[in-house]
């Protein structure tokens, strides 16, 4: 969900870069050596899972894995992903330098959300607990794809078409992330339960 340079305001990118600022110092001090590999990990996850790109006007549909990163790390998530966008926008010139604030913050922010809406859910008994992951994967998609329509529709009206499609063209993106986020906490809970007990 890169939203490429050139495209937004520069109110939009200064407000980005002012959340992405403020995420990523919570999300630092949060951090200890045991969440550490933790993070390291999931940022891989995202690194991977985003470089598969399919392009929607000005943005692009991929998978993110926020949602496990949310629930997994919290305010975590926001350095996770920031670290993930640097080096694809390094490497691989997806997204840019310019706009890495506002990409962190429509990916991170929705994370952040899910990790409180839903983590109460994963502490009772199974059918919550996989629906709760379940609803982390896809709501934070949603979130994400509602803010980067935002961040295009506050540039510019004639973009307003193109927000449209870049939520309608997330929701089968929103499904499948759900149902990769109740998988994989299910799995991690079975072999790696300590993992999960990070942000506990």
């Amino acid at each position: 969900m890169h939203i490429s340079e050139g495209v937004l305001s520069l109110p939009v990118l200064a407000s980005g870069g002012i959340v992405t600022v403020i995420g990523t110092t919570l999300g630092l001090k949060t951090l200890d050596s045991e969440k550490l590999i933790s993070v390291a990990l999931l940022s891989s996850v995202f690194f991977i899972a985003s470089l598969i790109h399919i392009p929607i006007g000005p943005s692009s549909a991929h998978l993110i894995m926020s949602g496990l990163m949310g629930l997994i790390l919290g305010w975590a998530a926001f350095p996770a992903i920031l670290t993930g966008l640097l080096l694809q926008a390094v490497l691989f010139q997806y997204g840019g330098l310019t706009v890495i604030g506002v990409n962190t913050a429509t990916m991170a922010l929705p994370a952040v959300a899910c990790h409180y809406m839903f983590r109460p859910l994963l502490k009772k008994n199974f059918f919550s607990m996989s629906l709760g992951a379940f609803l982390c994967g896809a709501v934070s998609i949603a979130l994400s794809a509602i803010l980067t329509s935002a961040a295009l529709s506050f540039t510019d009206e004639s973009f307003t078409s193109v927000a449209k499609m870049i939520v309608y063209g997330h929701i089968p993106i929103m499904i499948i992330e759900g149902f990769i986020c109740a998988s994989a906490y299910g799995f991690l809970q079975k072999v790696k339960p300590e993992m999960l007990l990070v942000t506990q």
